[in-house]
């Protein structure tokens, strides 16, 4: 939160092993709340077989103009991921071309590398 008592959040998702700028989006920043909502999709070109290799980092930042933007925190789902975000990450293997969302806790440690 900034001293105002807010945050200006956004999302960054980039799949890994990086494949380059297709592998990395991010959303538009929601300004001045505590509560966003992230109504955006974004799609990546991937064979299902490769997937599986494939570790997907979300990870929720604080926008700060002019300095470096604020971790807030972040989940991966994958193969390495754990409880109910490797579940997420198998159901969304088992069904091909289905969309399965889930929500996830964004933890806030210093085990998981998330880029800024």
């Amino acid at each position: 939160m900034d001293s105002n008592g807010y945050s200006d959040p956004f999302v960054k998702v980039c799949l890994k092993p990086d494949m380059g700028k297709k592998a990395k989006n991010k959303t538009q920043i929601k300004k001045k709340t505590l509560n966003p909502e992230f109504n955006e999709e974004f799609s990546y070109e991937i064979k299902h077989g490769e997937l599986a290799k494939k570790t997907l980092d979300i990870s929720v930042w604080d926008y700060d103009m002019g300095k470096s933007n604020d971790f807030i925190g972040g989940c991966q789902l994958g193969i390495q991921a754990k409880g109910e975000c490797l579940k997420h990450w198998y159901e969304c293997l088992k069904n091909k071309d289905k969309k399965i969302e889930r929500w996830h806790v964004l933890l806030n440690d210093n085990t998981t590398q998330f880029e800024d």
